[in-house]
């Protein structure tokens, strides 16, 4: 069983050090616009599953999303240190969450 911190560690090392055959490989070597197809892709899949009260395919895609937005940070050079320290400064906060205005409020 892998940390989502070990997960990370493989994928930036996969992309220092390229594998042939490995799908981090190819994400990586596709690009920036490949990953976030990817991203939004799984996130769609994740509201999908979640939607249908699919546990197992819920899970199954939320591990997809949890992967592919890992290699999406690894790409863009955010280290999950970053992200630990945004969720912390947010930590206890009271929200400023409001309703939005929809297109026919405007």
């Amino acid at each position: 069983m892998h940390s989502l911190v070990e997960l990370y560690d493989e994928i930036l090392a996969r992309q220092l050090a390229p594998k042939e055959g490995s799908y981090t490989t190819y994400l990586f070597s596709k690009g920036l616009d490949k990953i976030l197809k990817k991203v939004g892709e799984e996130a769609t899949e994740v509201v999908i599953a979640a939607k249908n009260h699919d546990k197992q395919e819920l899970i199954a895609e939320t591990a997809d999303l949890f992967y592919h937005t890992l290699v999406l940070l690894a790409e863009e050079g955010v280290s999950l240190t970053e992200i630990e320290a945004e969720l912390e400064s947010r930590q206890g906060k009271i929200s400023q969450t409001k309703d939005r205005a929809t297109i026919t409020d405007l």
